[in-house]
């Protein structure tokens, strides 16, 4: 009997099929539209740094979004090979060690003064949901570090993070550097993804 062939996810995917026809690089772009779209977080002028960046989606779109008088920085271990707007800079750096820098070398590094910080990193998952969280953790963190010390004051933070054990930690550390957060799980996620958007509203 013939192998069934195996579907291919990237056809049979609503937001992959539509994220191809739109130009996007991944299905990850309609997850920042929803959140751009209810809490608005993006406006034009603004400066923007996308960490763990790659394919580029969440780059290209927020590039629309601030316009020709912003800036976007998106910052990633891989090389991003998509095409970007003028206002669009790539990085190839670790996310983990910009972490640990100095506020004064991560600033020489990535710049400054962001109106928004984006994280939607993830770990390559293991298949076991609490060492998958942990890790998750560990870059969430890593972002919000980055967060803290290159925000302006004002500025919103937007981070992807696995629910598990950890979560209450990070939301108490969001809680700490910012007035208000919100939790929300776009439509366009997975329906079987443990995956949450942590929101963090006026960087104190």
């Amino acid at each position: 009997m013939a192998k069934r062939k195996p579907k291919n996810t990237y056809q049979t995917d609503y937001y992959a099929q539509k994220a191809k026809k739109e130009h996007f690089p991944a299905r990850s772009v309609y997850k920042l539209k929803e959140i751009q779209q209810k809490f608005k977080l993006i406006a034009a002028g603004d400066r923007v740094l996308d960490l763990g960046c790659a394919p580029g989606s969440w780059a290209k779109y927020a590039a629309t979004l601030v316009g020709a008088d912003g800036r976007v920085v998106g910052v990633d271990l891989k090389k991003v090979t998509e095409k970007f707007p003028a206002n669009t800079r790539m990085m190839i750096d670790d996310v983990l060690a910009l972490a640990e820098m100095e506020k004064e070398t991560l600033e020489e590094k990535i710049g400054s003064g962001y109106n928004i910080v984006l994280s939607d990193m993830a770990p390559a998952t293991t298949g076991r949901k609490d060492v998958d969280a942990a890790r998750s953790f560990d870059l969430c963190m890593a972002a919000l570090a980055i967060a803290q010390k290159s925000l302006a004051v004002g500025g919103a933070f937007v981070c992807k993070i696995f629910q598990g054990e950890d979560f209450e930690t990070f939301k108490n550390a969001v809680d700490g550097s910012f007035k208000t957060h919100k939790i929300f799980k776009p439509r366009s996620c997975r329906k079987e993804s443990k995956e949450i958007y942590m929101i963090g509203l006026t960087r104190i």
